[in-house]
C-alpha cells in the first residue's frame, strides 16, 4: 500500500506543479505546441489540431472562443488610431491615400496578429491549466 499512496501523492504533486506562462505565451505566439514547443499548434489559419503530433497533448478542449479577436482587435486600435492622428496632423495627405495606406495596413496587422494571438489565449490556458487542460500532463 506505502507505493499506491506514494505513487499518488506524486501524481498529485505533478499535477498541481506551475506551468511557465511566460514560456507558454512565447510557444503560443509562435503558434506551437505549449508543451514541447516543437508540434504545430494550428492546422490551418485558425483551426487548432485536436492534439500535439510531437508530444501529444490534447487540445480538443480549449476554449479561446472570441477571446483572439478581442486582443487583436484591441491591439490593432491601440497602434493605428495613434498613427492615423499623427499622420493626418503632421503629413495632411489626401484623404483617399489616407484611408487606402491605413485600411491596408489594419487589414494585413490584424490578418497578421489574429492567428498568433489565438496560440498565446491557448498558451496561456494550458500553463494556467483552464478547461481541461489541468488532466492532461
Amino acid at each position: 500500500m506505502p507505493n499506491t499512496q506514494q505513487t499518488l501523492a506524486q501524481s498529485a504533486h505533478t499535477a498541481g506543479a506551475d506551468r511557465p506562462l511566460k514560456l507558454a505565451l512565447f510557444k503560443g505566439w509562435k503558434r506551437k505546441c505549449p508543451n514541447c514547443g516543437s508540434g504545430p499548434l494550428l492546422k490551418s489559419y485558425l483551426k487548432v489540431h485536436d492534439d500535439c503530433a510531437v508530444c501529444g497533448e490534447d487540445f480538443s478542449h480549449h476554449r479561446a472562443d472570441d477571446g483572439p479577436a478581442y486582443l487583436t482587435i484591441l491591439l490593432v486600435g491601440h497602434l493605428m488610431i495613434p498613427l492615423l492622428h499623427i499622420t493626418f496632423v503632421h503629413y495632411r495627405p489626401e484623404p483617399l491615400t489616407l484611408f487606402t495606406i491605413f485600411a491596408l495596413g489594419t487589414t494585413v496587422l490584424t490578418l497578421y496578429l489574429l492567428p498568433r494571438m489565438k496560440g498565446v489565449v491557448i498558451g496561456f490556458q494550458w500553463a494556467r491549466r483552464m478547461h481541461g487542460f489541468d488532466t492532461a500532463e
